[in-house]
């Protein structure tokens, strides 16, 4: 079996677990939307809209070929510009209805770039992050542990780097503030070989469930009003202005000519921006900036 087959079934395997989990805790079913690209592959879109737990919520895997690597993804390896590639991933966003359940991102991909006389040119890359509007402190504790786990088995070193890595990238720099509390991130992972970062990636996929499902489960019956929805709207704000300023996915999918309704899911349904807003001191709105939004070490 080729790599490239080996990572495409752990993908689809991946992406049908994680949507069978959340339709036996939803009592709605995923539409699931199969698609073929005009430039070469295609994906299937699993997609919950107004479900009794999310509100809105994705969960994505995408096979495409290219003529060319797009400038989002030559931006840091200039000598790879001009090559064919293959990338595939399953990417995930869950905007649950209830502000105290935490938004959540899940992605693992592969990128394979080819020219012709040349060794072909691989990577992995991936990660999750949590963004709660309400925080909890053993919440953030249990999803830092089980990243933290997922990464221990190759290495006592990944786990420091990798959340950093997510510090930094999940980072709203026009703001000055982080958009959640982070997790693990990673990209271009090509050493030391192949079996070891697909491993690594495979580990992280196999702990999202683990790590997302007991805060789910665990608030997404606590009551709530309109003041927390409300708030929830106003930090959802942040996430699209993350998503669409700075993601390097967002880019790379639409750069691509990748398909916009697929890339876009990562949107909540409802949002809301206000003019220089700040909460009042010492609310459990303020203390989601003063205790949670603060890149702390949290295992």
């Amino acid at each position: 079996m080729s790599t490239a087959q080996q990572v495409k079934e752990f993908f689809t395997g991946l992406q049908e677990r994680i949507v069978e989990r959340l339709e036996e805790i939803d009592s709605k079913r995923f539409r699931r939307d199969k698609w073929e690209r005009p430039e070469g592959g295609g994906g299937l879109s699993c997609v919950m809209e107004e479900g009794s737990v999310l509100e809105r919520g994705g969960v994505n895997y995408s096979h495409v070929f290219g003529g060319g690597l797009p400038a989002s993804a030559t931006a840091a390896r200039p000598e790879l510009s001009g090559r064919s590639f293959e990338a595939m991933g399953v990417s995930l966003v869950l905007h649950p209805r209830n502000p105290y359940v935490p938004t959540v991102h899940l992605n693992v991909r592969f990128l394979e770039a080819h020219k012709a006389g040349a060794e072909p040119v691989w990577w992995f890359g991936g990660g999750m992050d949590l963004t709660p509007y309400y925080g909890f402190e053993e919440d953030a504790i249990h999803f830092h542990q089980t990243c933290k786990n997922a990464l221990q088995p190759f290495g006592g070193g990944y786990h420091p780097r990798f959340k950093k890595w997510c510090d930094e990238y999940f980072y709203l720099k026009h703001r000055k503030e982080p958009r959640g509390i982070g997790g693990i991130f990673f990209d271009d992972l090509s050493k030391p070989d192949f079996d070891s970062c697909f491993n690594l990636t495979k580990s992280v996929g196999d702990h999202f469930l683990p790590a997302y499902v007991p805060l789910l489960e665990r608030r997404l019956n606590t009551p709530y009003g309109e003041r927390e929805r409300d708030f929830q709207a106003y930090r959802r704000g942040r996430y699209v202005e993350f998503n669409l300023v700075w993601d390097r996915g967002t880019l790379f999918g639409l750069q691509s000519g990748g398909r916009t309704e697929s890339i876009l899911m990562s949107l909540p349904p409802v949002v809301k921006w206000r003019y220089d807003w700040k909460p009042d001191a010492e609310t459990r709105e303020d203390k989601l900036y003063t205790d949670f939004l603060i890149g702390k070490d949290w295992v």
